[in-house]
């Protein structure tokens, strides 16, 4: 029988293998948030798909399945998080907490399960997470952050506005075909097309109608300008703290610093 000493130290161990696999840089790890990446970016696009079909017993199994899934990621997150308050309070562990809390009390909302469905929509949030580690891993992402930012929140806000339009404007066995003209209705909107052959006719589907509008178009436009600008690159001068550079740049501008920008020929 193992003694207290034995079963504290393969605690140790375990504590240490998560935390490596979350935050080490071997290629062990890597490989594992690259698997953390995949897992995500499958999850984000079953809860859009799923949002559009009626309830079924087969997706009720895979909905608990991925919530389970995903509420042990997120403990393990919060187990070797060293800040664990400030873990807690960021957008993508709280957008978890509610999903998964929307999956496993949605037996309790069997009359309002249009509600659920936004709420698994908020799993779009942790697409902010998966850019995190992107901007580690990837030089391509870091050098065209600024657009490949603006077309995640460009798509997260139409993709959870079409969700809601969904279940305000439509019947809950409206299927594929009705959540096509959920999204339909919102690029109508979001882009002041205003074709006007799907209206709004509650208080509450004309305010959403505004806020598609308001924030979708500076949404959008920001796009626009983060495609058409001049690319330039994320990296600290440590001189003067100026974090845009030319992705070429050996000087900063600002202060004349030297500056080691990672290149495909090696530093600058």
């Amino acid at each position: 029988m193992k003694t207290t000493r034995q079963l504290l130290a393969e605690e140790s161990n375990f504590h240490r293998t998560v935390r490596l696999l979350y935050t080490g840089s071997s290629e062990r790890a890597r490989q594992f948030r690259y698997g953390l990446i995949a897992f995500d970016a499958v999850s984000i696009v079953y809860f859009v798909i799923i949002s559009a079909l009626p309830e079924d017993p087969v997706y009720t199994v895979i909905n608990l399945v991925l919530g389970l899934a995903i509420l042990v990621d997120l403990a393990a997150r919060l187990w070797v998080s060293d800040k664990l308050r400030k873990e807690l309070t960021r957008i993508h562990t709280i957008a978890d907490v509610v999903v998964v809390a929307s999956i496993f009390l949605a037996p309790f909302f069997a009359e309002n399960l249009g509600f659920v469905r936004i709420l698994r929509g908020l799993r779009l949030i942790r697409a902010y997470h998966l850019l995190r580690d992107l901007r580690q891993e990837s030089r391509f992402f870091r050098l065209h952050e600024d657009a490949i930012l603006a077309a995640v929140n460009l798509l997260v806000f139409i993709f959870f506005t079409t969700s809601c339009v969904f279940v305000l404007a439509f019947e809950g066995h409206a299927g594929v075909s009705g959540y096509v003209d959920a999204l339909y209705f919102t690029v109508a909107t979001l882009t002041t097309t205003g074709f006007g052959d799907i209206t709004m006719e509650t208080t509450g589907g004309k305010l959403l109608s505004v806020l598609i509008m308001v924030v979708g178009v500076s949404l959008f436009l920001q796009l626009l300008r983060a495609i058409f600008q001049p690319s330039k690159v994320k990296y600290s001068c440590p001189e003067c703290g100026l974090n845009r550079h030319e992705p070429d740049a050996v000087h900063c501008k600002h202060c004349g610093e030297t500056i080691k920008i990672e290149t495909d020929g090696g530093n600058s």
